[in-house]
């Protein structure tokens, strides 16, 4: 009985101190948060685990080869692309990365939106002339690039963003398309950069855009001019004949910022399509007339620039075929027209005729204004139109063509400025009375695209660019030895030149 009993005791003491144990051990864990769809915002969205904030993450890689350019998707108008000689590039390649983080939360106040698209791409370049029977690798735009015995270290590999922006209470803010753009900007096609509209280039802004409901929104906002929005201001009077040579009518004589572009925009958006009115405000603002603060300055001359853009969708052809067309006029606002991604001069060259010259080439320079010392900026005016008509086959394959045209207008006094320094400077042989520094550029194009598996698309287009210059026929000017792209001092027909390049290109949207 007595053993009985300290069995039955000690059992109870064993309990008692498991028990004990038991109550010191951690709480259990809780059970991991799993993402969760986001279902508020559309397809793609989920839950950062702990928030009510949605995020979706998306991007692209695309590989393109230019072909007859020294770069993708753009003519050989100029450098060593419009040089058309040994230097020139028989094909360029190019590959990009993009990232894109889109983040949402609701709030009492509305959705705060937050976008980045962030990328990383990578050009290869080519070689010009040292001037001395060698050639070294250049950057894209034919300056001299560092390291050049490892040409693999510097090709264009570049790191960029093109969107970061915060949306809230109806108020953008932040790097973003301008307002100013329709939606497809300057590829009415869905490719191909063109002239006549507003650019696809992102600009720093601060804007407010009212809905009014019914599909119709009105914007205004004030957006940084630097670089994308401002072409050239040229001091004539420090022109001097290399410059002249490449289509810069004059020195680059650009001021700090005074003010930003000032843009509204009012847009209607429908199931048939769209229609859109932009305008915009740009002050030039230059440097002095010398080299220091004492030579004075021109005064600020304010610019502007006009847009109508129109969509029409749903149209007999086929299911999702669209038809996109955009007009702008610009008087010292000229990158409203010409958007940055093209050369603001240009220089193409070509085969001649012409006894006593060695060839032919197209000049031409794009400015917002131009004055000589002493004198006050003369605006340049643009007109510019495009457009691109898209067909779809069927689910997988489409086919667009496109085209656009550009005019640059000098006013008397800014004919005057520069022809006094091409006359002399380039020996004009048709003196002022053959002078005129007007032009017109023109592009049209067509590609074919295929979609075998969503997300993947397989493109080839065919581009063909116009330089049209206003210099009396038969002109000859007589250019100095341009090393860089290998080209002897001698005269040249003044004559216009055309560029036909193709590109193939690869991407896979994710």
């Amino acid at each position: 009985m007595k053993s009985t009993k300290s069995l039955v005791l000690g059992s109870m003491a064993m309990l008692a101190s498991a028990g004990a144990h038991a109550a010191d051990l951690p709480v259990k864990a809780k059970p991991i948060e799993y993402v969760k769809i986001c279902s508020l915002y559309g397809a793609g969205f989920y839950y950062i685990p702990g928030t009510d904030t949605c995020i979706k993450l998306s991007g692209y890689v695309r590989v393109e080869a230019g072909l007859r350019t020294n770069y993708y998707a753009y003519p050989a108008d100029s450098g060593l692309g419009g040089a058309q000689n040994r230097l020139s590039n028989a094909y360029t390649a190019h590959s990009r990365g993009s990232l894109n983080i889109d983040t949402r939360t609701a709030t009492e106040y509305g959705v705060v939106r937050t976008y980045f698209q962030g990328v990383f791409k990578w050009t290869d370049a080519g070689y010009s002339g040292a001037g001395n029977g060698s050639t070294v690798y250049s950057s894209l735009g034919g300056v001299q690039a560092p390291n050049n015995a490892n040409p693999g270290a510097v090709a264009g590999g570049v790191l960029g963003t093109y969107d970061a922006f915060i949306q809230f209470a109806g108020f953008t803010m932040g790097h973003a398309q301008s307002q100013f753009s329709a939606p497809w900007t300057a590829y009415p096609g869905n490719w191909y950069e063109l002239v006549g509209s507003g650019g696809w280039e992102r600009v720093n802004q601060f804007t407010y855009t009212a809905d009014f409901g019914q599909g119709i929104t009105a914007s205004f906002s004030a957006q940084d001019q630097v670089v994308n929005y401002t072409s050239n201001i040229w001091n004539v009077s420090a022109a001097t004949p290399a410059g002249l040579a490449v289509g810069a009518y004059g020195a680059n004589d650009i001021g700090g910022t005074r003010a930003p572009d000032l843009v509204a925009m009012l847009r209607v958006d429908q199931p048939w399509g769209l229609f859109q009115a932009s305008f915009a405000a740009h002050d030039n603002h230059s440097a002095y007339y010398g080299a220091t603060e004492v030579t004075g300055h021109p005064d600020d001359k304010w610019g502007w620039a006009g847009q109508l853009a129109l969509s029409i969708k749903n149209i007999p052809t086929g299911p999702g075929d669209t038809i996109n067309m955009a007009g702008v006029y610009t008087n010292g606002a000229s990158r409203y027209s010409f958007n940055s991604y093209i050369s603001s001069v240009f220089a193409m060259y070509g085969g001649t005729s012409l006894a006593g010259a060695y060839q032919s080439v197209g000049l031409a320079g794009l400015s917002d204004s131009v004055f000589v010392i002493g004198s006050g900026q003369e605006l340049t005016r643009t007109i510019g139109f495009n457009g691109g008509y898209t067909h779809n086959w069927d689910p997988h394959w489409a086919t667009a063509v496109y085209g656009g045209v550009g005019a640059v207008r000098y006013n008397g006094t800014a004919k005057g400025y520069i022809c006094g320094a091409v006359v002399v400077g380039l020996a004009l042989s048709s003196g002022f009375a053959g002078c005129n520094p007007d032009f017109d550029y023109a592009s049209v194009g067509t590609y074919t695209s295929w979609t075998p598996v969503k997300g993947l698309t397989f493109l080839a287009d065919v581009n063909y660019t116009m330089l049209d210059q206003k210099y009396a026929s038969g002109s000859t000017v007589t250019l100095p030895l341009q090393s860089g792209i290998a080209k002897p001092g001698a005269a040249y027909e003044l004559k216009n030149q055309n560029s036909l390049t193709m590109l193939l290109h690869a991407q896979r949207n994710w």
